[in-house]
């Protein structure tokens, strides 16, 4: 049977296999040796002729060159707040409650004057009642530490707008949120991981936009565990991080989450698919080619193929979700040719990142 060869393409091979193996093979109903033979399935075709491909790079052109922020978006932006379900010190002064006791307009706790002590907070009404000198306690306000950790590797430069464009002005859109409320803002890619840009205040949004709108899918970017372990060194600050990817690695996803909760931050794990992956409109006799390390597989699509490869991609799914509820990482679903407003105002609103 001839075998279609496809040429000039970005095809996509993704290896599911860690998946299926922590399920246990058949827990989600399909067998791990039947696995085997259609965990490359997922794929970014090529047009058929070359006017579509034609108007594709076109389209996928004019999509980076759009503002990932309007300002519509932004004035709404405006209105919201980062929240941490932690408290975390912070470096400056800022908005954010503290653990530590300060000077702001919230009261806090009484304690006794101790010799030495900055006569300005004495509570003299208290002491014309009591006769004895305490002093006021409030609390201090700190600024948020907010970290975005952006998945580059070329399986995200898939879809239409591609996942990474999508990543990018979900970053932009939560950073922008955190620099309207004067919180540290750092944002880095896997592969500058070890060197990301650290911005504060309204006036670096310009900065933070350039960054993001120039940032490249990367042909030789590092594993997600590299990655981390490079943000974890780098980063030695507390506060929410955000890491977006598709958690297709072939090295796992695992071993780079459990590093980031060692860090006991307040962690958000947002998982872009594009509807090409989820239903995929695959046909005949492929070759797939794998975009990141060149690795081929030949694959005869059919209807109960398609079946089985929903069955798992929804069991890997399903296990991503399960690895990160265990260890009170907030797990985000989120579908590359949906709308940012949405998300932001009803899936991370509901799920406590936003308000």
């Amino acid at each position: 049977m001839p075998v279609s060869e496809q040429n000039n393409q970005r095809i996509w091979i993704t290896n599911l296999d860690r998946g299926a193996e922590q399920a246990g093979g058949g827990r989600f109903g399909y067998n791990r040796k039947e696995f085997r033979t259609f965990r490359s399935l997922i794929a970014d075709v090529a047009m058929t002729n070359a006017a579509e491909s034609t108007n594709a790079s076109i389209a996928s052109g004019s999509s980076a060159t759009e503002p990932l922020l309007s300002p519509e978006m932004m004035a709404k932006l405006e209105r919201m707040e980062l929240v941490s379900r932690k408290i975390f010190r912070g470096r400056m002064k800022g908005e954010r409650r503290s653990k530590r006791k300060g000077q702001s307009v919230e009261f806090a706790d009484f304690r006794n004057y101790v010799a030495g002590d900055d006569l300005r907070f004495i509570d003299w009404n208290l002491f014309a009642r009591m006769d004895r000198l305490y002093l006021k306690l409030f609390l201090e306000e700190e600024d948020l530490h907010f970290y975005t950790l952006i998945d580059d590797s070329m399986s995200m430069d898939f879809g239409e707008p591609s996942k990474f464009q999508v990543a990018k002005q979900i970053a932009a859109s939560l950073a922008y949120i955190g620099l309207c409320r004067g919180d540290r803002v750092s944002i880095s890619t896997f592969t500058s991981s070890a060197s990301p840009i650290v911005v504060r205040g309204r006036s670096s949004a310009h900065r933070m936009l350039g960054f993001l709108q120039n940032a490249p899918c990367a042909e030789a970017s590092p594993t997600m565990e590299e990655s981390v372990r490079r943000f974890c060194l780098k980063n030695t600050g507390k506060g929410i991080v955000v890491m977006i990817t598709d958690l297709m690695s072939k090295t796992g996803y695992e071993t780079a989450l459990k590093m980031l909760v060692a860090r006991e931050m307040d962690i958000y794990l947002i998982h872009i698919l594009s509807p090409e992956e989820l239903k995929p409109t695959l046909t005949g006799d492929l070759k797939l080619l794998d975009c990141e390390d060149q690795d081929m597989r030949e694959v005869s699509v059919s209807a109960t193929l398609l079946e089985r490869y929903e069955q798992t991609l929804n069991g890997f799914i399903e296990q991503a979700r399960s690895f990160c509820n265990r260890r009170s990482i907030t797990y985000v679903s989120v579908r590359s040719d949906h709308e940012i407003d949405p998300l932001l105002n009803e899936y991370l609103r509901a799920r406590g990142l936003v308000r």
